[in-house]
């Protein structure tokens, strides 16, 4: 027999109070209707955004990719739509030394067969000079096409750490949508299932229920940690949350056979 709620012998401190599965049916059918109507509005934003105005822009503006200088359009690999992430990038920084942020970003984007099957491309952009994206790249084992806009203006190059979308008809290219910060996350398969966990995210500025285990707390000797957002991207080698002076983006640690760098620390900016 399942507990009820009103059996404080099951009561888990920290944790969800215990019911039967009537009890949490129901809840979970109340929650239901109100993630019902969250995807509908994100479906009604979806279609906002598909009758936002486009901009024109120079198309054949050359980026450096694999194949030397190439002009933008190149990049639409014969399709007439193009995804691009924005790669932040600190000139001479070691591979550690990164954008973390980004860092997270790529790693969740290895793959674009589903992207290519609907007739959209997709592609990495950064302002890092080509002979430093080239090793960043091998060491990280991304597979999507990475390219250097440095020097390119917007809104090609620009600022980075964003997610634009691209149209192209024939020679003519066009950009329809950017979106940064948060409006990254749809990239992030994580953050969506960390969202439906118990413990969630970890982050100081979720709402979690009183008693709940804090994840993420200040570690001894780095207090710059804490909850604070995104806490969790860079760790030590042993998994430890922090920015300490061995810490890396955390997917860096799943890549032991890559060519080891001289210095560990996060590039100071």
């Amino acid at each position: 027999m399942t507990s009820t709620p009103s059996d404080p012998a099951d009561a888990l401190p920290g944790r969800p109070p215990v019911a039967d599965l009537a009890t949490w049916q129901a809840a979970r059918d109340a929650l239901l209707a109100r993630e019902k109507a969250h995807t509908r509005e994100g479906d009604a934003l979806a279609a906002a955004r598909r009758r936002l105005p486009m901009v024109e822009f120079d198309g054949t503006a050359e980026v450096i990719g694999d194949d030397g200088p190439v002009p933008f359009l190149d990049l639409f690999q014969g399709r007439d739509e193009l995804v691009v992430y924005k790669h932040m990038w600190y000139d001479g920084a070691p591979h550690q030394g990164q954008c973390e942020g980004c860092t997270t970003t790529a790693w969740h984007m290895k793959d674009a067969v589903y992207l290519n099957a609907r007739g959209v491309s997709f592609a990495l952009l950064t302002t890092g000079r080509w002979d430093e994206v080239v090793p960043y790249v091998a060491f990280m084992g991304y597979t999507q096409p990475w390219y250097s806009v440095r020097g390119v203006e917007e809104p090609i190059g620009g600022e980075m750490g964003h997610i634009a979308c691209f149209l192209r008809d024939g020679d003519r290219a066009f950009l329809t949508y950017s979106t940064t910060g948060r409006g990254n996350e749809p990239v992030n398969g994580s953050l969506g299932l960390l969202d439906m966990t118990p413990y969630g995210r970890g982050e100081a500025w979720e709402d979690n229920p009183e008693g709940r285990p804090v994840i993420g707390d200040v570690r001894e000797g780095y207090p710059s940690v804490g909850r604070q957002a995104c806490w969790y991207w860079r760790s030590d080698a042993d998994g430890n949350a922090t920015w300490g002076p061995t810490s890396r983006p955390v997917p860096q640690w799943t890549r032991p056979g890559a060519t080891p760098v001289e210095t560990l620390g996060r590039h100071e900016h």
